[in-house]
């Protein structure tokens, strides 16, 4: 697993996010960064079993998410333990991710947490196009993380 060199300007973002108690850091995990990775590619491979595309997008998430927490492994951070681990997730993304596509991929993480917590909690549905573009963002961050891409 080859892991780029962080920029000076990811650097002072993630020192930021631990700053505001967002990001903990912890010793890098190579081991705990490949179990998410497979994980990520096992949830991704099971999609085209589910017929539903709420199911779909919630099994997508799934997959996003474990990229993130490889990358939060590979990089020698966790979330900080609270509200908002989420979203501290999807934030650390933004900033590993600098370049396309992952970028943009990286920049909708957000809005597929935000999507999935309606699901959850107030009874929202997803379309098929909603759920597809949740496939090609996960899609696209793994094969950023399993590349070394930033």
């Amino acid at each position: 697993m080859v892991t780029r060199s962080l920029s000076a300007t990811q650097q002072q973002a993630l020192k930021a996010m631990v700053a505001k108690g967002r990001l903990v850091p912890v010793p890098r995990d190579d081991e705990r960064a490949t179990l998410f990775l497979e994980r990520a590619t096992d949830t991704i491979a099971d999609l085209p079993h589910l017929r539903l595309p709420q199911n779909q997008y919630n099994l997508v998430y799934d997959a996003a998410h474990a990229v993130g927490e490889a990358m939060l492994a590979r990089h020698g951070y966790r979330t900080a333990n609270g509200p908002g681990q989420h979203a501290a997730l999807a934030e650390f993304l933004r900033v590993i991710f600098y370049s396309p596509p992952a970028d943009e991929a990286a920049k909708h993480v957000e809005r597929m947490r935000r999507t999935r917590n309606q699901l959850h909690y107030e009874a929202r549905s997803v379309g098929v196009a909603e759920a597809e573009k949740a496939v090609a963002v996960a899609t696209t961050l793994l094969r950023a993380a399993q590349g070394g891409e930033g």
